[in-house]
């Protein structure tokens, strides 16, 4: 069970370093398309509303993701309950997320995954 968790927080880790790598890339783009000089004054608002935004937001998701895979290597019990919650919240994102979400739950539901955290 224990290759399983530390398979489990390197996909996690892996995962959510993705997310924010988005994040940045989707932020970086928006905001150096903001720059060409035929765009007028509200269209360069609006992109740089959007790019922050939405940034954000998946920045937001991300990070749980990561911070989750670090504690699941470290063998924290509050971080088994945030990979638990954060793969319920990643059900929705087909096609990876919802296999990691499901091979995740199906892991550390197990009686022998929770006495492996209880026991550090």
């Amino acid at each position: 069970m224990d290759k399983h968790v530390k398979l489990i927080s390197v996909l996690w880790i892996v995962y959510g370093c993705m997310g924010l790598l988005w994040a940045f890339i989707i932020f970086s783009t928006l905001i150096g398309v903001s720059f060409i000089p035929d765009i007028s004054e509200e269209g360069i608002y609006i992109l740089r509303g959007v790019g922050v935004f939405v940034s954000v937001i998946i920045g937001i998701f991300s990070l749980p993701e990561v911070i989750a895979g670090i504690g699941l290597l470290k063998k924290k019990e509050w971080a088994r309950i945030l990979a638990m919650v954060v793969s319920f919240l990643n059900l929705i994102a087909i096609p990876l997320g919802t296999a990691l979400s499901i091979y995740t739950l199906v892991i550390l539901f197990k009686d022998e995954t929770a006495e492996l955290f209880k026991a550090k």
